[in-house]
């Protein structure tokens, strides 16, 4: 076993440095503010937009040419001054509220963040009901059954 180990450990190794410099290499070195600040400021920023290619990574992870073109898009707003809430209202009125990896719940998207805990109180409560019913006997008779088929089954019983 240890001699099997031993052997995969340089593919191991080099699958997690593969991984580790896919996501180093998103933001190219030419992108790159000569202001660390306002660069710390564009990497906060972009982590918070989706590429609209890839849509389930950011902005900043993404190798795509819409995402470049998205960072870039975010380090020349914060260049001309912009605040960090501006630069997002921008994106944002440009490509709507899809490109936040993390929307708003005011608007119409309450009733999106409400239907999950909403549909599990509506099924809860079929859930119980469905469990209530299930123990009750109906009328005429132990399980629903006739005068007749009722004395057979006590006759069987008592055997």
């Amino acid at each position: 076993m240890m001699d099997f180990v031993m052997r995969c450990r340089p593919y191991v190794l080099g699958g997690v440095l593969a991984v580790v410099a896919s996501v180093a290499l998103a933001v190219q070195p030419d992108e790159v503010l000569d202001d660390p600040a306002l660069e710390a400021r564009a990497r906060d920023i972009s982590a918070g937009l989706r590429c609209l290619v890839c849509q389930n990574e950011s902005i900043d992870e993404s190798n795509a040419s819409l995402a470049k073109d998205l960072r870039l898009l975010v380090r020349e707003r914060l260049v001309a001054g912009d605040t960090d809430a501006e630069v997002v209202a921008f994106i944002v009125d440009r490509y709507g509220e899809f490109v936040l990896l993390k929307p708003t719940t005011g608007g119409w998207n309450w009733l999106l963040w409400a239907s999950g805990p909403g549909l599990f109180v509506i099924a809860l409560g079929m859930g119980v009901v469905y469990i209530r019913r299930r123990g009750q006997v109906p009328a005429g008779g132990e399980a629903g059954l006739s005068e007749e088929e009722q004395k057979r089954l006590d006759e069987l019983l008592k055997d």
